[in-house]
């Protein structure tokens, strides 16, 4: 959860992916980065061999711009997150998992078998799960940090020291659970309002990056990151005095999964992969790396039990709701977008 592949570097990009994508004994990933070790892809490659390819990207919005811009026929698999899945099935850009093609479909937990965002599990299958929220470094700031107030309305002592993540999902649900509205809300009076508290935010904001969330944290660069569980974890044990917030007004839960593209030019390889992904040692190593959960049966016996100790998975009895990034209808989706590039200038 990856080096960073941007959308004015997709050209060539798509060159050199679609030369390894038409060779024989191929998979062609398009992976968040920093999120798979490199030995459990080379074990496939081992077991299997098929060679592995992969291209990064750091947002689920600039993966979907960059398969719509001409990748779709180039990868074989991403790995969107749960909101994500539903949007690129409704554009049509998902292959379809016929009964009985995956082997290992079982394995799947019986709570992630039957999403609302993937019914059935037609186009994908978990890969991790975790929550998005926000870490503050200690040594700068000892207040209260289980509040929204962190991002939108810091103390002093932490204005002008806040990485956001460049994810328009992530910052605005969090946005609009500091606001107490629903997500995506069409009411013009509640998008004034978050257009106007986004904006006056933004002052107290260093940078919006997803691909350095970690690494600002650990050199001090921002004293404050919105941040993805897993990351956070990572940013302490490489020395940061962090802790992650659970804020009273809520904070995002996700699953990220792996789909099944649309005219995937190595689709045999790609399902191989998935159920390689199913068993539980390998979705294993994928939970140690990252230092999130999976969504697999059988992983307790390989998973490092220092996981289940980790503050960044254990919230407080105190804390808030957890919500899922919601989808909404293409007229309120320009609104947001329109919020957003107006942020990001």
């Amino acid at each position: 959860m990856r080096n960073l592949m941007k959308i004015s570097t997709a050209a060539l990009a798509l060159t050199l992916g679609a030369t390894a994508a038409n060779a024989e004994g191929k998979l062609v990933l398009y992976h968040w980065f920093e999120y798979i070790p490199q030995d459990l892809l080379d074990k496939f490659t081992a077991e299997t061999g098929i060679d592995v390819t992969m291209d990064t990207y750091d947002s689920n919005e600039s993966m979907l711009a960059s398969l719509k811009a001409g990748a779709i026929g180039t990868y074989d698999l991403a790995v969107p997150g749960d909101y994500m899945v539903k949007i690129m099935a409704g554009e049509g850009l998902l292959d379809t998992i016929a009964d009985g093609e995956l082997a290992n479909k079982g394995n799947i937990a019986q709570e992630w078998a039957d999403p609302s965002f993937d019914p059935g599990r037609a186009h994908s299958i978990p890969y991790q799960w975790g929550s998005t929220s926000f870490a503050v470094n200690r040594d700068v700031y000892q207040g209260d940090i289980n509040t929204t107030d962190i991002l939108f309305n810091p103390p002093a002592e932490l204005a002008g020291k806040i990485n956001m993540l460049d994810s328009q999902g992530e910052v605005m649900a969090m946005a609009s659970l500091h606001l107490g509205m629903e997500q995506y809300s069409n009411d013009r009076t509640q998008l004034k309002d978050l257009n106007a508290m986004l904006t006056a935010a933004k002052a107290n904001w260093a940078s919006f990056n997803s691909d350095t969330a970690k690494e600002v944290l650990v050199s001090g660069d921002a004293a404050v990151g919105q941040i993805y569980d897993g990351f956070s974890a990572k940013a302490r044990e490489e020395g940061a005095n962090i802790e992650y917030a659970f804020p009273s007004q809520g904070y995002v839960v996700w699953m990220d999964n792996v789909v099944l593209l649309k005219d995937a030019p190595n689709r045999e390889n790609a399902l191989k992969f998935m159920d390689f992904l199913l068993e539980p040692e390998n979705i294993a190593a994928v939970s140690n790396y990252a230092r999130y959960a999976s969504g697999v049966n059988g992983v307790g016996a390989f998973v490092d039990p220092e996981l289940a100790k980790l503050p960044e998975g254990n919230p407080p009895a105190d804390a808030g709701t957890p919500v899922f990034i919601e989808v909404c209808d293409a007229e309120t989706q320009a609104i947001y977008d329109k919020i957003w590039t107006n942020l990001k200038k």
